[in-house]
C-alpha cells in the first residue's frame, strides 16, 4: 500500500535530495589584496556530486511505488542510504579541495562555514534508515502471517 510510513520516509529524502541541489552548501569569504570577495559550493559546481544526489533522489521516488515488492524496495532503499553517505564524503572532499585551490591561487580565506542544506544528507539517511526500518517490518509480518495459513 502506498500509504504506509515507511513512504512517507521515501518522500521526505527525495525532498531532502531536491533541496539540496538547489541551494549552497559552502560559503567563504576571502581576500586578495584589498579586495573582498565571497565564494560559494552547491552541489551542481561538482558534477560527480549533482549525478549522484540526483540518482539517490529518483531512487527514493521509484522505490515508493515498489511496494508490492518488499524485498527490492528494501535493497534499493539500503542503496539509497549508502549513496547518501556518499553523499555527505563527497560534499567533504570537494569543499576541502575547493578550499585548497583557493588558498593555493594566493587568496587568504577569511571565514569559511557549511550551511546548513549541506547536513541534508544526513537527514536522507536518517529517513531512509526509517523507511528500511518500516519495510523489513512489513516483511517480518508478512512471514508471521504466512506461517499461520
Amino acid at each position: 500500500m502506498i500509504q504506509r510510513i515507511q513512504s512517507l520516509f521515501l518522500l521526505l529524502a527525495a525532498i531532502a535530495g531536491g533541496a539540496m541541489g538547489s541551494f549552497d552548501l559552502w560559503k567563504a569569504t576571502l581576500t586578495r589584496g584589498a579586495t573582498t570577495a565571497v565564494e560559494t559550493f552547491n552541489a551542481t559546481s561538482s558534477y560527480l556530486i549533482f549525478t549522484v544526489l540526483m540518482v539517490s533522489t529518483i531512487l527514493s521516488l521509484v522505490t515508493i511505488f515498489l511496494y508490492k515488492k518488499r524485498k527490492l524496495q528494501f535493497r534499493l532503499t539500503v542503496l539509497n542510504i549508502l549513496l547518501a553517505i556518499g553523499i555527505l564524503a563527497l560534499i567533504y572532499f570537494k569543499v576541502q579541495d575547493t578550499a585548497n585551490a583557493l588558498q593555493s591561487s594566493g587568496a587568504i580565506i577569511v571565514r569559511a562555514n557549511y550551511l546548513l542544506p549541506a547536513f541534508l544528507p544526513v537527514v536522507m539517511v536518517v529517513c531512509l534508515f526509517l523507511a528500511a526500518r518500516g519495510i523489513y517490518k512489513d516483511e517480518k509480518l508478512i512471514k508471521s502471517l504466512d506461517r499461520l495459513r
